[in-house]
């Protein structure tokens, strides 16, 4: 992996050219700290950050120009299938000069074009190539949208870069915040794509070739299409034959991606995703070095003692590292120029101190079980849609909406009393919460309740001082059927610019390179071909996964209720965080103007007296106001 920025600009001069490009690379520099490289000709200059993986000698250097001197790239990623290119490359006369994956790619866009080449190869990668013959640049996304890439184009002039630090070290006036990016943050978590935080910027999409030059409207072109996937001829195969096939493509798709010239490892959580993971890896011949973030202060949150057991199963060489109220002080303040965007996952803690442990135990390469969830229907919010369409849908309309009115009018002190005296889920603390919310949901579908479920704020409007959101795939119509129309959506958006933004950034933040086994192309597409019933089975999810762990694995030692990766966020809110949230949400300047900041104090407020828990919902507003002052978007106040 590695840090690329660069533009095009006939305004500069050479020397101011290769000089912005070079600190535009630099603003990224902790994506690739192995070295520097930066390419100029004529209006055009690419910049790169290199972090050594494969071939760490200076012929993997880059920008990088291919053999006929007509392309020149730039590229963060891994091509994980590279060497089987090489042959036929050799074959047709090409010399290699060196192992480098790089190499590869550059000469593969040589014979086929940029969207012809990134059709033919499976890896994870954010990219520009120049075009010199006909002055053309052309940004690429993998098909998922693991490695980040964001771009502006201004006239006769374009930026692009791995992260938003890069554009705002171009020359030219400062960008100034999205008011509509802000109210999608504090609906989402995240700003969805193509949008981005700052105005005029663009997140390019993944599985998609834009393509530019001066004088021109930019092209945009979809080499793979994850709706292609889904429309595919369904699997006909029978479970035992389903789980077989699943075994080996993702046997291969583990052991291809363990290919590194640094050391390797693993995150391990205990969950069933990271576990399959760790034991392909041993399958392979491999004893990795595994790592699990643990939440010891709280066993509620606490995974890891499931993750040394399976790694004491799979002889793994295992560290947990201890998260606690001390570590998310030490670290909270960081994080708004760790993520570059603001992105408000609470698990992006956690995620930063394991890879930062990882990356201090010497280890330049985790693989990671990310994509499990969207792939084989694992979220419990799935199953809760699902049911909910099932057994309440039926119900008449008039009725539901009759009963969510009777519990929006009971006192709260009677709602919470209620609530209490239910089982879990719905019983313990913040069950008024809970309960409340839940009827809300009555009078709606299941799709509603999926979407509810993903909304950290449903007033967003309101807490963005009235400015409507973003367009997001979460307000498409579609008529695919529940499940699927679930798991497109969270492939399509919360994937890419959550889970794996929160990763990448992370990660890279540290000089650490997090791999994604199971968002191996021929795995996606497979997943896409299995049938709903195959993919739940009775009250399991993601049973093709298990069932392959199985092999591996005594279900024992996975096969319980499943827990998010995410922090006791409610409490440190009230504890440790108290005072860091109420510095930023109850100054007088909160918001800069993008905010309602008399809703913004009485949620803070509901929250911290403990009648309330709107902790998910704070949380966005914290990182907001948090990236405002410390991060890219310091000073920021709507004009």
């Amino acid at each position: 992996m590695c840090g690329i920025a660069g533009l095009i600009d006939p305004r500069l001069s050479a020397d101011a050219l290769a000089d912005a490009a070079g600190r535009m690379a630099d603003a990224v520099n902790r994506r690739g700290p192995d070295g520097r490289g930066v390419w100029r000709e004529g209006a055009v200059a690419l910049g790169h950050r290199r972090l050594a993986i494969l071939d760490l000698s200076a012929a993997g250097a880059q920008p990088m120009l291919s053999a006929d001197g007509r392309w020149a790239l730039t590229y963060n990623g891994e091509l994980y299938d590279a060497p089987d290119h090489r042959p036929a490359l050799a074959a047709e006369g090409h010399a290699f000069r060196g192992t480098s994956d790089t190499e590869v790619l550059v000469e593969l866009i040589a014979r086929h074009g940029v969207a012809g080449a990134l059709g033919k190869v499976e890896g994870i990668f954010a990219l520009a190539a120049y075009d010199r013959a006909e002055g053309r640049l052309h940004l690429a996304r993998d098909r998922m949208g693991v490695k980040p890439l964001f771009y502006a184009i201004q006239g006769d002039r374009l930026l692009f870069g791995s992260e938003l630090a890069a554009l705002a070290a171009a020359p030219g006036p400062a960008f100034g915040i999205d008011p509509a990016a802000v109210s999608s943050l504090l609906r989402h978590g995240y700003v969805p794509a193509p949008g981005a935080i700052f105005s005029g910027l663009r997140k390019l999409m993944a599985g998609r070739v834009l393509s530019w030059r001066p004088g021109e409207a930019p092209r945009e072109e979809t080499y793979w299409s994850l709706d292609d996937a889904i429309a595919a001829e369904p699997f006909a195969g029978s479970a035992e034959e389903a789980v077989a096939h699943l075994e080996t493509l993702l046997g291969a798709a583990v052991a291809r991606q363990m290919a590194s010239d640094v050391p390797l490892g693993a995150f391990l959580s205990g969950g069933i995703d990271s576990s399959l993971v760790v034991a392909l890896m041993a399958a392979a011949g491999a004893r990795p070095r595994t790592f699990a973030a643990g939440f010891t202060e709280d066993p509620r949150f606490d995974e890891s003692p499931h993750a040394a057991a399976i790694a004491r199963h799979l002889g793994t060489e295992h560290t947990t590292i201890p998260i606690g109220e001390a570590q998310a002080l030490a670290l909270v303040e960081r994080l708004p120029k760790i993520f570059d965007e603001p992105l408000a996952d609470p698990s992006g803690l956690p995620t930063h101190l394991l890879c930062a442990a990882t990356r201090e135990a010497g280890l330049a390469v985790a693989l990671s079980g990310d994509g499990g969830d969207e792939l084989f229907a694992g979220y419990d919010r799935y199953a809760l849609a699902t049911r909910f369409a099932r057994r309440i849908e039926p119900v008449p309309r008039p009725l539901r909406r009759l009963a969510a009115g009777t519990v929006r009018a009971m006192p709260d002190a009677l709602v919470r009393g209620l609530a209490r005296a239910l089982p879990e889920p719905w019983g313990g603390p913040d069950a008024g919460d809970r309960l409340r919310k839940a009827a809300a949901q009555l009078p709606g579908s299941g799709f509603d309740l999926y979407r509810r479920l993903l909304t950290l704020n449903p007033d967003a409007r309101a807490l963005a001082d009235g400015t409507p959101g973003l367009p997001s795939p979460m307000d498409e119509a579609g008529n695919l059927p529940l499940l699927a129309r679930m798991r497109r959506l969270d492939s399509l958006a919360y994937l890419p610019d959550d889970v794996l933004a929160k990763v990448d950034r992370a990660s890279m933040a540290v000089g650490l390179e997090a791999r994604v086994p199971l968002l191996d192309r021929a795995v996606v597409e497979f997943a896409w071909r299995l049938p709903a019933d195959l993919l739940v089975r009775g009250a399991r999810a993601k049973w093709p996964l298990r069932a392959v762990l199985a092999r591996h694995v005594p279900p024992a030692l996975f096969e319980r209720r499943k827990q998010g990766f995410a922090p006791p966020l409610a409490a440190w809110l009230r504890g440790p965080l108290r005072a860091y949230a109420g510095d930023l949400l109850l100054a007088p300047d909160t918001g800069g103007g993008f905010l309602d900041r008399a809703l913004v104090r009485r949620r803070l407020e509901e929250h911290l007296s403990g009648t309330h828990n709107h902790a998910v919902g704070l949380w966005p507003l914290v990182t907001f106001e948090a990236w405002r002052r410390y991060g890219l978007g310091n000073g920021g106040t709507r004009g």
